[in-house]
């Protein structure tokens, strides 16, 4: 029981820790303010190979360290919150399916989006917009980067059951 729990903390802590880090890397886009975060597959990813508990820690550890850290403010938090929520809930509905690969970032997103928006009185169109290769971004690699974890947590898998 005590090695479930130091392995729970672990993973948990280490899936955090590549979230933070996924998110501080950048791909650019063709016009300003549309550059994506590859936390957004990544976070989608997380939830489908380790479930909702370990996504929500993990992604509200990412958070906390983020607010820290000074790498983070309140709308950055309100915008990841509502996407992991939003994530998780559509998980909940759909599983690890194709569609949960595929939609579940990008509605996310949008849906973040829209809050954010009603949040500090900005028009949505522009947000949304400046989102929206981002939303491709993540619904096309989400299932390739679980696929890869999930063969990395095979692998750990194998080898904890050899010791």
């Amino acid at each position: 029981m005590y090695r479930k729990k130091i392995q729970l903390l672990a993973e948990t802590a280490l899936l955090a820790a590549f979230i933070t880090i996924s998110g501080a890397f950048k791909l650019p886009g063709l016009l300003p303010g549309t550059e994506f975060q590859l936390s957004a597959p990544l976070a989608v990813a997380v939830c489908g190979v380790f479930g909702i508990r370990k996504y929500l820690a993990a992604g509200i550890l990412s958070s906390a360290v983020g607010l820290l850290l000074g790498t983070q403010n309140v709308f950055n938090v309100l915008i990841a919150m509502i996407f992991r929520i939003v994530v998780a809930v559509i998980y909940y509905f759909f599983g690890s399916s194709r569609f949960f690969y595929l939609a579940s970032g990008p509605i996310a997103s949008l849906l973040a989006r829209l809050s954010l928006a009603s949040v500090v009185g900005k028009a949505a169109l522009p947000l949304v917009a400046a989102a929206a290769p981002g939303m491709l971004y993540t619904a096309l690699s989400a299932g390739l980067i679980a696929a890869a974890l999930k063969k990395v947590l095979a692998a750990g898998t194998l080898s904890a059951s050899r010791h």
